[in-house]
């Protein structure tokens, strides 16, 4: 992650094709090892690519991962040993949410908005 973190700097920085040198010495300005391999291996998947290109291509993919707890519960139901108490507690999960949303919705119309911010 940080290989790609100090990529993505020199990116930003200016340079649009960041060497391994270059990932290297942001690396080595915050006091993190470089790893050889890992800073080829990322210039081997981006060369000749555009970066925002790139990231969109991942915001995409990114998107059609699921996520949330609705799924959670119903893989819990389904794989629990319990089912009784299981599918009890997925039978609640929606109200308990649904009612700190409330909660939450009436806490933040009390403060205008403001979320606690001056108070």
């Amino acid at each position: 992650m940080k290989v790609i973190a100090a990529y993505l700097l020199a990116v930003l920085g200016g340079n649009t094709t960041p060497s391994a040198e270059d990932i290297k010495n942001i690396l080595g300005s915050v006091g993190a090892e470089a790893d050889d391999d890992k800073i080829e291996l990322l210039l081997s998947q981006v060369k000749g690519k555009d970066v925002t290109e790139l990231i969109a291509a991942g915001r995409e993919k990114l998107a059609s991962v699921p996520s949330g707890g609705a799924a959670a519960v119903a893989v819990a139901v389904a794989g629990g040993a319990d089912t009784g108490a299981t599918a009890a507690a997925a039978a609640t999960a929606p109200a308990a949410a649904e009612s700190k949303k409330e909660e939450k919705e009436e806490s933040e119309e009390e403060d205008g908005g403001l979320f606690g911010l001056f108070d």
